[in-house]
């Protein structure tokens, strides 16, 4: 007769085999998760410090300013800079517009 303990021995070291490579593959994925995740945080940490205030280019650099901003307004234009808070003011007063959506002239207790 066939002894079906050898060949039952055979296939439980092969499972074992399988089963320690997905082991591995499985770590594998955790560590590369784990380094995403800190890479993450890290930009997150390092990340700058938004300007409070802003200033809204014209179109090319010959053109005026177009608007003052607070730093956190969520009308801001893509041609933005920032600005102290001095230069604001000095910009408002000089005619530039104001924002209509985060008031920067009423922040900065301008209004007439």
């Amino acid at each position: 007769m066939n002894d079906p303990g050898p060949a039952r021995l055979v296939l439980l070291r092969f499972l074992e085999r399988v089963q320690l490579r997905d082991l591995e593959r499985t770590r594998h994925w955790i560590a590369d998760e784990e380094r995403r995740e800190q890479e993450r945080r890290r930009g997150v940490q390092d990340r700058p410090v938004p300007p409070d205030w802003l200033l809204e280019q014209g179109l090319n650099r010959s053109s005026p300013p177009v608007q003052v901003h607070c730093g956190d307004c969520w009308n801001k234009g893509k041609r933005t800079l920032g600005i102290s808070m001095d230069e604001a003011r000095r910009a408002l007063i000089e005619g530039v517009k104001a924002c209509g959506a985060c008031r920067p002239d009423s922040r900065l207790g301008l209004l007439d």
